[in-house]
């Protein structure tokens, strides 16, 4: 066997993300709220960017900043090369190589760097004064049962047990583990107790009944819902403003239904319930009015769980004039922010030594970055969402039922930009339009065809369902294949299947479930 060693060469072509091309499409892809919050990152960590404060008819001019590299991104209104810029000022900056973001250490040499920024002349510091004022963490739903239970006049064997008992409730407050399992996953004090299935019983009982809100502890649904059906009757005449108003009739109907025809209620089988337990069909709506009013998972009051505030990144107004929808973006949300431009000189200045300047030129580059790609991200979203509105012009004039079929690749190839690109621009991105905030991405979607040739969005056909659910015969409600021939007779045409899935994005129940007796 021979071995030998040659050398060749070879021309070939890679394709590369860098590392700041990689953040850039990250800053797309953010929505308002958390881009906010990239930048008074960046402003923590960065001393050469800084918020600009704007004073009492300062010009345009005087609000800009000026740039630490004349050569700054300059964004043409029409052009298609969204990114490439960015990519041109990272390789002319190669300094920039990462920055807070990509976790580099930017706060190296911060000690030994003047601190001209920070000279408030003796006022507060805001971010201070925001950290402080921001509210504390909410305590956890096991951390409030603890605190109750502390407070109960148990002996020390059932409050041991109702402690591990407390620690293996769900988050919706159910009790989903065997007494067996709970022994197990117990400390060794508990195990030495060695309590029997009694008093696992006698313990449950006791949280169940001291604990509040009532439903705590519960195994499954029923015993939930019955839990809080004796609280209710345990608590009349009480004068409480979390009281439910309700009849002793009412509360005697409604344990009934719970307690014996339970499956039958959860089948809507009312005709069936009523023959069976002796009741009319008024006295069983006055029940079931009763257990509307209850919760399936009442341990989640104690825990603050409301939802984000949705912020738009952009609203849509109507010009009665010109008879067009224009856009503009809500930016001014965010931080405004420019390079300082004492560091700006101090990098620049030879005087300063080399480390100084070293550690000056990264930030100031990294400050830059930033503000470009903050405004090509401003740029490109604004483009995309004045692509939408001439595409979906009948959703604004007419509802969802008008929406029309609109791939990202048409918005993609009118702008002559990547399907990916529009598709991190609509993320997580809403709009404050004339009929209300909307989910940029709600305007894309697949679609059929109608009888008369027109495309109809998958979207506008869940409305036209849902509008036709809504106006049903509560009393005769319409099965799925009376939906499908409704929608035929306005002009599409679609499977059962496809209506029953629809129906169930929409998070509307059968016909049997929705029928009102």
């Amino acid at each position: 066997m021979r071995f030998q060693t040659s050398q060749q060469m070879k021309l070939g072509q890679h394709m590369k993300l860098a590392p700041r091309m990689i953040q850039s499409m990250e800053i797309l892809q953010m929505p308002l709220a958390e881009l906010r919050e990239r930048i008074e990152q960046e402003l923590e960590s960065n001393p050469t960017l800084e918020v600009a404060e704007i004073e009492a008819g300062a010009g345009l001019d005087e609000r800009e900043g000026a740039s630490a590299n004349e050569q700054a991104l300059n964004i043409e209104p029409e052009s298609a090369g969204d990114f490439a810029r960015l990519d041109e000022y990272t390789e002319s900056n190669p300094d920039a190589a990462e920055n807070t973001y990509s976790d580099s250490r930017v706060t190296r040499d911060f000690d030994q760097m003047p601190r001209t920024r920070a000279s408030n002349s003796g006022e507060r510091d805001a971010k201070i004064d925001a950290m402080a004022a921001a509210p504390a963490r909410g305590a956890s739903l096991s951390e409030q049962l603890l605190a109750q239970w502390s407070l109960t006049d148990v002996n020390d064997r059932v409050k041991l047990m109702g402690e591990a008992i407390i620690a293996n409730l769900e988050d919706d407050g159910y009790l989903r583990v065997e007494f067996d399992e709970l022994e197990e996953r117990s400390g060794q004090d508990l195990r030495d107790l060695k309590p029997t299935e009694a008093d696992w019983e006698l313990a449950l009982q006791a949280v169940q009944l001291l604990l509040e809100p009532a439903g705590v502890g519960a195994r499954d649904a029923r015993e939930c819902l019955l839990l809080q059906i004796d609280a209710l009757g345990d608590r009349q005449g009480e004068d409480r403003d979390d009281q439910i108003s309700v009849g002793t009739e009412a509360l005697a109907v409604a344990r009934k239904l719970v307690g014996e025809y339970f499956e039958e209620l959860m089948k809507n089988r009312l005709p069936k319930v009523a023959a069976r337990s002796g009741l009319d069909l008024d006295q069983i709506n006055s029940g079931l009015e009763l257990l509307r009013r209850l919760s399936l998972s009442p341990a989640r009051r104690l825990v603050d769980e409301s939802p984000e505030a949705v912020v738009p990144d952009g609203i849509v107004e109507y010009d009665e004039e010109e008879d067009r929808y224009f856009a503009y973006l809500t930016d001014g949300r965010l931080p405004d922010v420019r390079i300082n431009q004492e560091y700006a000189k101090m990098s620049a200045d030879k005087g300063v030594p080399t480390n100084d300047r070293t550690f000056l030129k990264k930030n100031l580059s990294n400050a830059q970055w930033l503000m470009d790609a903050v405004a090509q991200r401003q740029h490109t979203l604004l483009r995309v969402i004045n692509a939408v509105l001439d595409e979906q012009r009948e959703f604004f004039d007419y509802g969802p039922e008008a929406l029309k079929p609109l791939p990202m690749k048409t918005i993609a190839d009118r702008l002559g930009i990547h399907v990916a690109t529009v598709s991190r621009a609509v993320s997580e991105k809403y709009l404050m339009t004339p009929r209300g905030i909307v989910p940029l991405r709600s305007f894309f979607s697949g679609g059929l065809s109608t009888d008369s040739g027109e495309d109809v969005s998958s979207n506008a056909v869940k409305a036209t369902i849902g509008e036709i659910i809504e106006g049903e015969d509560k009393a005769k409600p319409l099965s799925d294949e009376a939906i499908v021939k409704e929608l035929k007779e306005r002009g599409i045409e679609i499977a059962r299947r496809t209506v029953a899935k629809y129906r169930d994005q929409l998070g509307l129940p059968t016909a049997r479930m929705r029928k009102q007796f």
